[in-house]
């Protein structure tokens, strides 16, 4: 009930101004997203790739109904990757991007997503660095799928995103663990209807385990996101004589563990920057109660 509770002030307008007004909050934000700027996301990469691991960037935004802010959000991106490779970081970074930020929601939202995706994608080719479309709420889940398929004819190195908390998401790994395609398996984040979605924990983590058997058994290149000690328990069995494949974990969430595994292999971090972070930060909240325990107490001894 906490879990939906947040997930549902995550779209609430009051809730956003009162989190967003709070002069405590700001500090605590900080755990989970590098900064507002651009420079704050170059520093925390070079940071992060100084300690041995991988990052991916995403530039914060989602649910965009307006065109220029559909086409800053891209013009943020190409500044950032090409900083990226000035910085000489791109061997060490990549980008995601979420298809909501970049026009999904517009009219005629599929075409201008893909549209703009392109052009991300063309200017992280062009910094020798890579792009994964995140996944949003199940509604979209058909439509992002259709993107990277047009994506991927161009740019076959372009990841997906799949949610093992959906229904559908085992059969959707059995059609992208094919060679070269790069799919990052989570948990999910978004407040779904139990007719798409398994409603409970124990049921999203055996879906997990389904998910990963089957993606660590084909022939694409598997990006493990969790941070449960028993997935990633069990990744290290399944992956154990397997070339090709990463962890990927959250920026600000279980930094000693990341550590460790960026000196076993490869370790990805999500390293979110900008503004519009709300969203982004209630699902966090929502994922884990020991976040909201942490964001509590910061508020009551800030």
């Amino acid at each position: 009930m906490l879990r939906t509770a947040l997930l549902t002030a995550a779209g609430s307008p009051a809730c956003r101004s009162l989190v967003e007004r709070s002069p405590l909050t700001r500090p605590v934000v900080r755990r989970f997203v590098a900064g507002a700027g651009v420079d704050d996301a170059i520093t925390v990469t070079r940071e992060l790739a100084g300690s041995g691991r991988l990052v991916t960037l995403d530039h914060l935004g989602e649910d965009t109904t307006d065109a220029a802010m559909a086409a800053a959000t891209v013009k943020a991106y190409v500044e950032l990757l090409a900083l990226l490779a000035d910085s000489g970081l791109a061997d060490r970074a990549e980008v995601s991007v979420k298809l909501s930020a970049v026009g999904q929601r517009l009219p005629d939202g599929d075409r201008v997503a893909l549209d703009n995706a392109r052009r991300i994608c063309e200017a992280a080719a062009a910094a020798g660095t890579t792009v994964t479309l995140d996944m949003e709420d199940h509604t979209t889940t058909d439509a992002t799928l259709g993107v990277l398929r047009e994506l991927r004819a161009d740019f076959p190195w372009v990841g997906a995103v799949l949610q093992a908390y959906l229904k559908r998401t085992e059969q959707d790994c059995r059609d992208l663990a094919y060679p070269g395609s790069r799919v990052r398996l989570c948990k999910g984040a978004y407040s779904e209807p139990p007719s798409v979605a398994y409603p409970d924990k124990s049921e999203v983590d055996r879906s997990y385990v389904r998910c990963l058997r089957v993606l660590m058994a084909g022939e694409g290149y598997p990006m493990v996101a969790t941070h449960d000690p028993r997935m990633i328990a069990i990744a290290a069995e399944l992956g154990k004589d397997r070339p090709g494949w990463e962890y990927q974990m959250l920026y600000g969430i279980r930094d000693a563990e990341q550590r460790r595994l960026a000196g076993g292999g490869r370790m990805r971090v999500y390293v979110p920057y900008g503004d519009e972070w709300y969203g982004y930060f209630m699902r966090r909240l929502a994922e884990r109660p020991a976040n909201l325990a942490f964001f509590l107490r910061a508020l009551l001894t800030g």
